[in-house]
């Protein structure tokens, strides 16, 4: 892995010395179906690149990027180099340059198990192959040689030949002529953005027309496709719905035409990624096409992970940021621009609620671990990069781009999106030239701004404070800001400030709400003086800036007996968001936001909130109760979540949540002996239809707690040979509660590299289950043995995968956090990312500990 890597100082120094005018690249997937090679080695193609460059300083040294197994043969500028002299495995040594260049590569390339790269996956429902790519950040050199940075912008020209019967898509449009597919060549585009799908694939066509305002039409050819298997479940309808509506929402917006041609849209198997923004070829996981009954929340999910991809057509296609320091540029822009085009153009209009509850909750937790940086960050290399895919760069980023929209206005802001495109299109920016463009459209000096939520890190929180006079109307209100000591920034926000009461039919409505400033650690809302006396202040009120909510006493006392009565619902949203926090703070004992769970969630109006209220109650048992209180917490979370489910609507989507959350936290004897009478039909809930996908569900919980044997599971695997069927058969058998099958199941993720990467995520899901903390204790020791030659020796995708999700957070004590402590302090020259994610894992294992140190002191 560390041969891989790209510095940022290595970047800039080829974008100053380079240019790149264009690139031919054919390829040769017939191998992809047949006979595996013998002897073991990686099933290849063939990849042969033309790259014609200019060089600024003639007679200087650089480099190309190909990862592969092997070159055949090497030229540049008709002088034929020896691969053995100048390839290392990833790198192309380039001398003696002329001012312009062409370098030809021949190479074997390497499908695929990992997801990175060319993607081979072989569906054991009919034995067909597909093959897909993903790229981003930098694997687009495991399939054809190039320069791999952001910035060295050209235009592609592709061909492929394939096996006999296949179609093949890439960014361009294709056409198959004599044997080998041919696509248009495409605008210039970042490498980690070009793009492959290529196998039997069920395709949809359809289109999108659009006549300017100048008299001028825009037709946009659209597809969408996915396995052969998953054809029965795709409604591709409904995601042709939701394009058009994108389309028809940044158009009116943007005021800059779709440039890309034609737009596909592909769904395919063991992705790493929620979806990625190809021009003309988007690329998503397959679990957006919906096996079994779902709730509206899911397909609320899907529609905004199709809008944020749209969104990069512009943010981050279009316009590119120079290196991954600005990731933000695309990622920030993209989540903000998907909750906002949801909201503005779908049916899926509390689509704000979402954000508020679920996306600003991983922003919450990103800006408090160790590792938390500023939105515009410090990326030395490509694994920094890798890892900056987090919280911080998409819901944070987001978080402020919406306070930005509030704090220059909205017009403003789309103005000077505008302006952005037409001056920067299909090259590379930085933050200044974004925050230039914005001063000229709003009038607002935004250096200091940007200096404040751009290039800090750490969340803020905001506290209430509230005086009353004897005649109960507010005398002062103020806003108390607050900040961690290892990140003291005090930001400017613009708020709205809600006052809420009791009315006599027993609601929590709003009253009064202004819209202010704050600044510094302390801001008096004048206007609120004179008001009568609220039940409940909420400071961020409709979600305007991105803080932490506290609240004075008197509104504590409210939400703890009155939260299920608020009746807007984004309101009630953000008051459950704040309390998690207080929650994950060691501010509020977990026993108590489980009663709070327990006695409110029932009526959350709601699916997607109520989704992550089981998330995070489920969380609360698990990280933050004190031990000797869990075995209660348990049966309570279980008898709640059966009455809830009791008592929801026949065949609703609220039952269906609730269901999947009890097969979540089932543990004693009748719960089990329930689940199993609803596998095999001799017990029935009224409206519950145990589809496969639910199957699944309750099965995971009957063989952690071994009452599904293997047995049980590959009958259950026959009546579901799929794709799907399979990941969740090796999740269910790695959740066995047998010494035999966490040895088992370690072996086959930490000592061998044969599983695909979806069958090393479900392995993984599997191996830690709550109820196994005894089982699981011997590996938290082999953990710290294997990382570090996992992180060698895997693909880094593999790698992330093992180090976060085997770490031993369910060995939560002060031994764990001191072995991990003396792992840290023996291994500083360690890769920088690999001891980030450790550093985080500690992190989240300090902070769980805290909070059960609290949990524990309320049990008097």
């Amino acid at each position: 892995m560390p041969g891989e890597n790209l510095s940022r100082d290595e970047a800039r120094e080829r974008a100053a010395l380079l240019s790149v005018d264009g690139y031919e690249v054919s390829l040769d997937l017939r191998s992809a179906v047949g006979d595996q090679a013998v002897g073991g080695a990686p099933r290849t193609f063939r990849s042969v690149t033309t790259i014609r460059f200019r060089c600024a300083e003639p007679g200087a040294t650089s480099f190309a990027d190909l990862i592969a197994p092997s070159v055949t043969a090497l030229s540049l500028n008709g002088r034929d180099l020896d691969p053995g002299e100048v390839f290392d495995g990833t790198r192309i040594a380039l001398e003696d340059l002329a001012a312009d260049n062409e370098l030809v590569v021949d190479a074997r390339c390497a499908y695929s198990r990992t997801g990175e790269g060319m993607h081979r996956f072989v569906d054991p429902e009919d034995g067909e192959v597909y093959l897909y790519t993903q790229y981003e950040p930098a694997d687009s050199r495991r399939v054809f040689a190039n320069f791999e940075q952001p910035d060295l912008k050209a235009p592609f020209r592709f061909e492929v030949r394939a096996p006999e019967g296949w179609t093949v898509w890439s960014n361009g449009a294709g056409v198959l002529t004599d044997g080998v597919w041919q696509f248009a060549e495409t605008k210039p585009i970042s490498t980690y953005i070009t793009a492959f799908a290529a196998g039997p694939y069920h395709y949809v066509t359809d289109s999108y027309t659009r006549t300017f305002d100048d008299g001028t039409t825009l037709e946009i050819p659209l597809g969408a496709m996915c396995r052969k298997g998953l054809a029965p479940y795709f409604d591709s309808d409904d995601v042709f719905l939701v394009t058009k509506q994108g389309l028809d929402f940044f158009h009116e917006h943007f005021d800059y035409p779709y440039p890309f041609g034609k737009y596909d849209q592909a769904f395919v198997p063991e992705y790493n990624l929620g979806a990625m923004e190809n021009p003309g070829l988007v690329t998503f996981r397959e679990e957006y096409i919906f096996r079994g009954k779902v709730t509206q929340a899911s397909y609320e999910g899907r529609a905004n992970v199709i809008l944020h991809e749209m969104a990069h057509m512009w943010f981050g296609d279009l316009v590119t940021m120079e290196w991954w320091d600005d990731l933000w540029l695309k990622e920030s822009f993209a989540d903000f621009m998907g909750a906002f085009s949801l909201v503005g153009a779908t049916r899926f209009k509390d689509g704000w609620i979402t954000f508020a509850n679920r996306r600003k909750a991983w922003a919450y937790r990103a800006d408090q671990l160790p590792s938390t940086h500023p939105i515009t960050a410090d990326i030395r290399d490509l694994q920094d990069a890798k890892l900056n895919f987090d919280g911080i760069t998409y819901a944070k980023g987001a978080s402020v781009l919406k306070q930005l929209v509030a704090y220059v206005g909205q017009d403003a802001f789309l103005e000077g999106a505008r302006r952005y495109f037409k001056r920067n299109a299909y090259g590379n920016t930085r933050l200044g030239d974004l925050l230039s463009v914005l001063e000229e459209t709003s009038g607002r000096d935004l250096a200091s701004w940007a200096r404040s939520w751009l290039q800090t890190a750490g969340v803020n929180s905001l506290t209430p404070q509230v005086i009353l006079s004897s005649e109960s109307r507010i005398t002062e209100l103020a806003i108390v800001q607050e900040a961690a000591e290892s990140h003291p920034e005090l930001r400017p926000h613009r708020v709205a400030v809600g006052l809420y009461r009791r009315t006599p039919e027993g609601a929590v409505e709003r009253y009064a709400r202004v819209e202010t400033d704050v600044d510094g650690p302390r801001t008096v809302i004048a206007e609120l003086v004179g008001a009568e006396a609220p039940d409940l202040v909420l400071v961020n009120d409709d979600d305007l800036t991105y803080c932490k909510i506290r609240f004075d006493e008197g509104s504590l006392d409210t939400l703890r007996e009155r939260l299920g009565d608020i009746t807007d619902p984004l309101a009630r949203a953000l008051c459950w968001s704040a309390l998690w926090n207080l929650t994950r703070d060691a501010l509020m004992p977990a026993r108590d936001f489980l009663d709070l769970v327990l006695r409110f969630a029932g009526r959350e109006s709601d699916i997607g909130v109520l989704q992550t209220l089981h998330a995070w109650a489920d969380s609360a048992l698990t990280f933050y109760a004190a031990p000797d209180w869990r075995a209660t917490g348990e049966r309570l979370l279980a008898e709640g979540a059966l009455k809830e489910l009791r008592l929801a609507e026949p065949g609703s989507q609220h039952q269906l949540t609730w269901a999947r959350f009890f097969a979540r936290v089932a543990s004693g004897a009748a719960d089990l002996q329930l689940l199993g009478g609803l596998l095999e039909g001799t017990a029935k809930i009224d409206g519950l239809d145990v589809d496969q996908e639910l199957r699944w569900a309750f099965l995971e919980t009957l063989a952690a707690h071994g009452v599904a044997d293997e047995t049980a599971l590959a009958a259950e695997l026959a009546r579901d040979d799929t794709a799907s069927g399979k990941r969740h058969q090796v999740r269910c058998l790695a959740a066995r509660p047998s010494a035999a099958v966490k040895a088992q199941a370690w072996a086959s993720v930490v000592e061998s590299d044969t599983l695909s990467n979806a069958l090393v995520e479900a392995t993984i899901a599997g191996f830690g289950r709550p109820s196994q903390r005894e089982l699981l204790a011997p590996y938290a020791t082999k953990y710290f043995d294997a990382i570090e030659r996992v992180w060698a020796d895997r693909s880094i995708q593999i790698g992330m995968d093992v180090v976060r999700g085997l770490f031993p957070a369910l060995q939560d004590s002060r031994e764990t956090l001191d072995a991990t402590d003396a792992w840290l302090a023996a291994h500083e020259s360690a890769a920088p990312a690999l001891r980030r994610l450790v550093l985080e894992a500690r992190d989240d294992l300090a902070r769980g500990l805290r909070g059960q140190a609290v949990d524990a002191a309320a049990a008097g």
